[in-house]
């Protein structure tokens, strides 16, 4: 008598170990270059005419950056020297009463990147969305 061995039935399921392996190799390599994809590149900007600001009816709010670093913030159409702690919490306070203002940063030509930054810093943790850019007009 010849003995036969019993016959395997066809695996009729996937087996997703493998791809669940990979996925989690893929997850990884993504979540250590990530970071890395986040360092800026040095270009030279095209200088170009930008159009004006359209502003409703409210005036906005503008951030000034003088030459020597200090802060100023225009409201009602004053203007008052602020530190980088009161500049966010008054900030906060016109923005919890009007959602909507514009709020616009106007920063010397010769004023630091860093200080600017500071400025756009604090006005996001003063909660606003949109931040806009005041620039000189060039005329050619």
């Amino acid at each position: 008598m010849i003995k036969t061995k019993p016959r395997r039935r066809p695996m009729a399921e996937i087996n997703v170990v493998p791809y669940i392996d990979v996925t989690l190799v893929l997850l990884i390599i993504f979540m250590v270059t990530a970071p890395l994809l986040q360092s800026g590149v040095d270009v030279s900007l095209p200088q170009a005419a930008a159009e004006p600001v359209v502003t409703e009816e409210t005036p906005p709010v503008v951030v000034t950056v003088a030459e020597d670093g200090a802060f100023y913030l225009n409201l009602d159409q004053e203007r008052v020297p602020v530190s980088l702690p009161s500049l966010l919490v008054k900030v906060a306070a016109v923005l919890r009463h009007k959602p909507e203002i514009q709020v616009l940063v106007a920063g010397d030509e010769h004023v630091p990147y860093g200080r600017v930054v500071q400025v756009m810093a604090a006005l996001k943790q003063a909660g606003v969305g949109k931040v806009g850019l005041l620039t000189r007009p060039d005329f050619q």
